[in-house]
């Protein structure tokens, strides 16, 4: 549900802003600062007033702060959706990269793969799909790869475990 609410404010404000990427940078780094616990929590404490809560957000902005940006703040604060900031960014982000036709992905191994074995895979990948995909990596206790691209809905798994299994199971309906 939140983020299909997400999307309709997301659309509003692409359809009356031409500087998606500058207001789509504001809003990611808004979106860290209200992953701020303590900010978390003053954004959905019910003790803590609608119009203080647009002012916090509105202060980090600053004074010469996009007058659109600005007005947009209100309008969340007004219908008490500021905590939907991060997810209008990420769909903002989501529509950027769409348009870009230029994606992010997450590759997770047990080591750390080379810059060049990363360049094969990002190269495979733009190959298969078209698009180009930058791979960011994160080690996990994973016996083998997976590399996923949420936006393009993507998910690769290559794992030992599962490859002695088929090849078990292989041998066994050949026999």
């Amino acid at each position: 549900m939140e983020e299909l609410i997400a999307k309709r404010y997301a659309t509003a404000l692409s359809s009356v802003s031409k500087d998606i990427k500058g207001l789509s940078d504001i809003l990611n780094v808004l979106t860290e600062a209200i992953n701020v616990e303590e900010v978390k929590t003053a954004l959905t404490s019910p003790i803590v007033a609608a119009e203080k809560k647009t002012e916090m957000i509105l202060s980090t902005l600053g004074k010469d702060a996009d007058a659109t940006l600005v007005n947009f703040i209100k309008i969340l604060g007004e219908n008490k959706r500021l905590d939907l900031i991060p997810a209008i960014a990420k769909v903002l982000n989501a529509e950027l990269q769409k348009e870009s036709n230029e994606y992010e992905g997450v590759l997770k191994s047990s080591k750390e793969l080379s810059k060049e074995e990363l360049d094969k895979l990002e190269a495979s990948l733009q190959k298969y799909t078209g698009s180009t995909i930058k791979l960011t990596q994160e080690k996990t206790d994973l016996d083998g790869l997976r590399v996923s691209v949420d936006d393009l809905g993507i998910e690769v798994n290559f794992s030992k475990q599962r490859v002695k299994e088929q090849l078990i199971d292989f041998i066994k309906k050949s026999l």
